[in-house]
């Protein structure tokens, strides 16, 4: 069984992966063989990122640039395949959020978080795919968020662009299955995470989720590494167009 989930000679790009869900990870597929590229902005964070893996004997590497930044984006994704020969996984990772009632958005701020959560993982799943078919196999993951299940004030582009996400799996993973290149998602929970920070700094919303979760408790990052494992491996080569929860059973909380 374990050979299943070996990732031994293929190459893996994760962006966002400079610290939290996206590390955690790189990790887990770093630990299954995988040579692993880190993505984030800050060139100096990631190679440090990269220096905890290959101290561990791990395969890694990093790109730094903006996932927003469409020439960037997929000059990276080829800077992978011309640089390492082969381009088998990517986790589209990197997003970011804003917290604002309805009436103080701005459309600047709309679509930069639907460009840095949504927009940018179609560029980067396109520029990927040309490489995939090449080996007639692939596994793209998106981080999507419950958020896509369950709605939050306040926080509008961010669910618009997560659901969106989930539904952009599904047709991707309709016309990408004749290749071999299965498309899922990996739908986090609450997560003691960077971007989840100002939540986790407020005691009252600590506890409200809490109560909502049957595990009573917030996951650690390397939780989810273990959904993106068996969806970068030959173990779910069966499996496409779905989302896997991870979210200590609050979703399934009335």
């Amino acid at each position: 069984m374990s050979k299943m989930f070996s990732m031994t000679g293929r190459v893996a790009l994760v962006t966002g992966a400079s610290r939290g869900l996206g590390f955690a990870m790189a990790e887990g597929l770093a630990e299954n063989g995988a040579t692993v590229v880190l993505n984030g902005r800050d060139a100096k964070t990631l190679g440090e990122c990269v220096k905890k893996l290959t101290d561990k004997g791990y395969k890694a590497d990093f790109l730094a640039f903006d996932v927003m930044d469409e020439k960037a984006a997929r000059k990276g994704v080829d800077d992978v395949m011309a640089k390492h020969g082969r381009f088998d996984i990517l986790i589209a990772n990197a997003g970011m959020t804003l917290r604002r009632p309805i009436a103080d958005w701005t459309m600047e701020e709309w679509h930069k978080v639907l460009n840095a959560d949504l927009t940018s993982c179609f560029v980067m799943t396109q520029q990927a795919v040309k490489h995939m078919r090449v080996n007639k196999h692939g596994r793209i993951i998106y981080t999507t968020s419950l958020t896509a299940l369950r709605g939050r004030p306040g926080i509008h582009a961010y669910v618009a662009a997560k659901t969106g996400l989930v539904g952009m799996c599904r047709s991707l993973a309709a016309e990408l299955a004749p290749d071999g290149i299965t498309v899922n998602g990996v739908l986090p929970g609450y997560f003691k995470t960077v971007l989840n920070q100002a939540l986790l700094d407020d005691p009252a919303f600590v506890e409200f989720v809490n109560g909502r979760t049957p595990m009573k408790r917030w996951g650690e990052p390397r939780e989810l590494a273990p959904a993106a494992v068996f969806l970068a491996s030959d173990a779910s080569s069966f499996v496409t167009g779905q989302q896997i929860v991870v979210d200590g059973g609050m979703s399934s909380m009335v």
